[in-house]
């Protein structure tokens, strides 16, 4: 008896230790070492090598914590590059989307594949983007397949953690029993969207495995729970109750915030910090095509400074008239942080939030608006941004962010930009 199947199939394509495989596609001499990238500030580990993993490090574990264990076993430390994983993430994707006609990027290093109507074997069309993908973009992908994105988020769990599967598993292509005694070795907190909370009820259910919860009822667990859980026992028993988003909604806000790499005392600092997360936020919102109609600041100090005195306050600043103009922003930014800045603390984070949002070709105009500084405004913006995306993050910016940015997070250990800036491409010696 064959597993129940629909007409519905996808891959869920995940690249492996992402950020990691980003770094040793430009440096070599990484792969077979150890390596971990840290956080804003190079503060925890968001990323970790197998090298590492074997260790026992765990996602999130501070850099001081695993010094001793680093010098230990020369585990080498990088910063986030997130312009260089980005781009990459880029090329892949879009490497990716010349195997299906439909598409949804889920994250940063992941996306589902619709493999509806497919005729050849799907665990060999798996091995064949695996090996385009490592080859044209030198990232290494595990792929799942199944006929539900639940299914096939497990799917690449099981290619991931299991090597018999060598990187791709279509659970579609197992009978029932063979399914269920993979199901039956799964633990229940690994399916897509169970949390720590929902596995601890669930635990208490006596449902600890993945094919407990598949044979669960129901009508039990959309009373005891939701909805929502109830689609994902569908999903497991190979249900598709989630088509695929191949085009991203936009965002409903739009936030930019970080925790600075120094203690921030004055306020000419802490303009310059808002006036930069202000700039990135508001080219994140022409990206999408929108407009905001307020934008919303807060500072803060380091709760985990207890000895220091704390202050946290943040405030709406609702705009006259819905823009993504990057120098109204700014303004707007830079007046609600004068209202809220206190001297005689030692602020360690900043941030601003997009707010209202809504599609830039139908703004609500005021009664008396300028229509003629309106064009110019917007055509600055599309100079500003097409300059810097062509020569480069930052060749144009604002005076009000600053020049030194002292405040700026550490990138103490940062590789080049080794894709996207004409001065840090790689070197070839021969």
């Amino acid at each position: 008896m064959t597993n129940v199947k629909q007409n519905t199939s996808f891959a869920l394509v995940d690249g492996n230790n992402f950020y990691v495989s980003c770094e040793r596609v430009f440096n070599p001499g990484l792969e077979g070492k150890p390596v971990v990238v840290l956080s804003n500030n190079d503060g925890c580990a968001v990323a970790r090598s197998a090298e590492v993993k074997a260790l026992g490090v765990k996602m999130a574990t501070p850099w001081f914590q695993m010094k001793a264990l680093a010098r230990q076993h020369g585990i080498i430390a990088l910063s986030s590059n997130y312009t260089l994983y980005a781009d990459m993430s880029n090329r892949m994707m879009s490497l990716l989307r010349q195997f299906s006609p439909r598409q949804e990027i889920y994250s940063i290093d992941e996306c589902f594949l619709g493999l509806d109507g497919f005729k050849q074997d799907l665990t060999t069309y798996g091995q064949e983007i695996r090996q385009q993908v490592r080859q044209w973009i030198g990232i290494p992908v595990c792929v799942g397949i199944a006929p539900s994105k639940t299914l096939a988020k497990l799917a690449n769990h099981v290619a991931k953690k299991q090597p018999a599967w060598n990187g791709v598993c279509d659970l579609g292509s197992l009978r029932e029993s063979e399914l269920n005694e993979l199901l039956g070795g799964i633990e229940a907190g690994e399916v897509w969207g169970v949390g720590r909370r929902l596995r601890e009820q669930l635990a208490a259910m006596n449902i600890h495995t993945v094919l407990a919860l598949k044979e669960a009822d129901t009508a039990l667990i959309r009373r005891r729970f939701s909805v929502v859980l109830e689609r994902t026992v569908l999903e497991l028993r190979g249900i598709s109750c989630m088509g695929l988003e191949e085009i991203a909604p936009n965002k409903q806000q739009i936030v930019c915030s970080r925790s600075f790499g120094q203690a921030v005392l004055h306020l000419v600092e802490l303009r310059e910090a808002v006036s930069s997360y202000a700039t990135r936020a508001a080219e994140k919102l022409r990206r999408q095509s929108s407009v905001a109609g307020a934008i919303h600041v807060f500072i803060a100090t380091s709760p985990f400074r207890e000895k220091d005195p704390q202050y946290s306050q943040g405030i709406t600043i609702p705009l006259p008239e819905a823009s993504d103009d990057t120098l109204k922003l700014i303004c707007a930014a830079q007046w609600g942080l004068k209202q809220i800045y206190r001297p005689g603390y030692r602020y360690a984070k900043a941030g601003v939030m997009l707010m209202e949002l809504g599609p830039a070709g139908r703004r609500q105009h005021m009664l008396f608006s300028d229509e003629g500084a309106e064009n110019r405004s917007a055509r600055l913006m599309q100079v500003l941004d097409g300059i810097n995306r062509k020569m480069g993050k930052d060749t144009l910016f604002m005076a009000s962010s600053g020049i030194e940015k002292g405040w700026r997070m550490k990138q103490g250990n940062k590789s080049p930009c080794y894709t996207t800036s004409w001065g840090e491409l790689a070197q070839v010696c021969c």
